[in-house]
Parts: structure tokens; C-alpha cells; sequence
């Protein structure tokens, strides 16, 4: 596991305090989480940890917003059966950057791409990062057992694949996992909880789970829930160029997490998730936002707006 680097914690404290369009948990959406996970034995046995899904109501208005409708646009554009070459149409490409243009313009993005630049992993240029991060993510790929390009790192992470029709790989994004358990696909199995990590919260933004989608399983799975795409895209983003095959351990609000990320050819993303660590003392958490802040005003980076803590301690 590669820790951070005080900087690296700055700018990750950064992009979550500049989240804009991230939902409140238990205002803005709810879950209900249920029992525990049974294991795949007892799976088979018919046994379930959850008879309900886990969205209980999300206040989809978020939805009309421009990244969340670009995000959205881009969920229907894959074969999800790994091995079943991809075909990207003119029109699709259009939407891929069209994303990409609207995630270009949140704080988020620019605060990362800032980094990037000053750390000399990125290009100064708009143009040449956005396509940086196309080839990164949109470009794509064969992934294990295919001949033919069948994958992307987006096509992964965010909406998810089947393999041999009965293994659910990827598929760590909260918006696709609602949407599809809106439309009936997703079966909702309980939560995930390893022996040292904390138990979920409802009122948290990060949650290990158990899930079925089309005809087949998801053992485990690990996401974050209620943020925005271009937070999601911006943290990983940043991740993986900094340390594209790592387990990398970053810290944000109320959250000590790895974001564990691997490479394809070294030029892709071949997948990246969080993993809960523990969430932070409180009395620790307002020390390490001190710290932040001050390494932040001392840096020339244009100052985010003052944070309200009681704020952040609900989320």
C-alpha cells in the first residue's frame, strides 16, 4: 500500500470539499442496509441477508444536472458479457466527450488537473489532458480471456461487466447501481464487512455490498454512494496516474480509505474502487482539516469557500 504524501492528502481533501453536487445521506437519498451478507454457500442455499433493495428514495432532480446527465447517457453504451467485442458509434463517441467536457468545467477536475500539471504527470493544455483522460478511460481494450477489444476502464468501473455469464465484475458506482435496481436488475444481497473494518452507516458515503445483476453475482463490492460522477472520475483519476497500480490510502472528511486501482498495458484503467479503512475520530478529523487548510491558504491554489464542519461531520 502506498501511503500519501502530505500533498497528495491536501488535494484529495481538496476535491472532496469542492464537491458541489454531491447528495446529503438521509435528505437528498436514503438506503436501508439491512443484515449482513450471507456467504456464496449459503447463497446457493437460497439463503438472503436483505428482502428489500437498498435505495429507499433519491431525490432524482440531482439528475437534471449537466454531469449527471452526460454521466447517465454513457450507462447504455456497452455489451456488459466480457469476451463480446465493444463497438463505439459516432454517436456514442459524441457523448463520451461531451462528458468530459462537462466534467472539465467542475472544481473538482480543475483542482486535479492543477495538480497533475504541477507534479508533471499532466499536460498544461485542456485539449491534450481531456485526451489524457479519454485514452485512459474510454479507450479500449481486451480484457482477460478475449481476443478483441471487449472493455474500458469506464465500461468497468462505472457500469459494470458479466463474465461467463454468472460473475459480476466491476460495477462500482452508485448511480448505475440505483437505476438498475430502479428497473428491477439489481437483487440487493446485504452488506459487506471485513473482520477490521467498521460497520456500514446508513448516513455514511461508503458501503461494501452484495449484489446480483443479470443472472449474476457480485461477491463483494465496494462503493462510494451519494457523490457526483465528476468526483468519482476526478479522485480515481488522480489515483491512477499517481500510482497506477497501487493501493493507494488517502484521507477525506470522516474517511481513512485505500483506492485500490490496477492498470491495463499501462495505459488504462483496469479497475479502481475504495475500500473503507476506518472512519476517522472526530478530534482527529478537525486536527487534519487544520493542517489541510493551512497547507492549502499557503498554496496558490484559488481558496475554496469557508466550510461549515457541521456539515461535513453529517456526511
Amino acid at each position: 500500500m502506498t501511503e500519501h504524501d502530505p500533498d497528495l492528502r491536501a488535494v484529495v481533501q481538496e476535491v472532496w470539499d469542492n464537491d458541489i453536487n454531491r447528495l446529503r445521506p438521509g435528505t437528498d437519498y436514503r438506503i436501508s442496509l439491512q443484515s449482513k451478507a450471507a456467504n456464496l454457500s449459503n447463497l446457493n442455499d437460497g439463503q438472503e441477508a436483505a428482502g428489500s433493495p437498498l435505495f429507499t428514495y433519491v431525490d432524482e432532480s440531482i439528475f437534471k444536472k449537466e454531469t449527471f446527465l452526460a454521466f447517465i447517457s454513457l450507462l447504455d453504451n456497452y455489451e456488459s458479457d466480457t469476451g463480446v467485442p465493444e463497438v463505439v458509434t459516432p454517436e456514442e463517441e459524441v457523448e463520451n466527450h461531451r462528458f468530459l467536457d462537462s466534467i472539465m468545467k467542475t472544481p473538482v477536475m480543475k483542482i486535479v488537473h492543477k495538480y497533475l500539471v504541477e507534479k508533471n504527470l499532466s499536460p498544461l493544455d485542456t485539449s491534450a489532458f481531456k485526451e489524457q483522460l479519454h485514452r485512459i478511460w474510454f479507450e479500449l481494450y481486451a480484457r482477460r480471456g478475449s481476443s478483441k477489444p471487449d472493455s474500458s476502464g469506464f465500461e468497468h468501473v462505472f457500469v459494470g461487466e458479466t463474465r461467463g455469464g454468472h460473475t459480476v465484475i466491476g460495477f462500482h458506482n452508485w448511480i448505475q447501481l440505483y437505476l438498475q435496481e430502479k428497473l428491477g436488475h439489481i437483487d440487493y444481497k446485504g452488506y459487506s464487512v471485513e473482520a477490521n473494518s467498521p460497520e456500514p452507516d446508513e448516513n455514511k458515503h461508503l458501503l461494501a455490498l452484495q449484489f446480483s445483476w443479470k443472472n449474476g453475482i457480485k461477491p463483494k463490492g465496494s462503493i462510494f454512494i451519494g457523490v457526483s460522477p465528476e468526483f468519482e472520475f476526478a479522485l480515481y483519476t488522480l489515483c491512477f496516474i499517481t500510482s497506477p497500480n497501487e493501493r493507494v490510502k488517502v484521507s477525506f472528511s470522516l474517511y481513512d480509505v485505500e483506492i485500490v486501482c490496477h492498470h491495463y498495458n499501462q495505459k488504462h484503467i483496469g479497475t479502481t474502487y475504495p475500500v473503507l479503512i476506518r472512519y476517522q475520530d472526530v478530534q482527529i478529523f478537525m486536527i487534519s482539516l487544520r493542517t489541510s487548510t493551512s497547507r492549502y491558504y499557503e498554496s496558490q491554489i484559488t481558496p475554496v469557500p469557508r466550510i461549515d464542519v457541521r456539515l461535513l461531520l453529517c456526511n
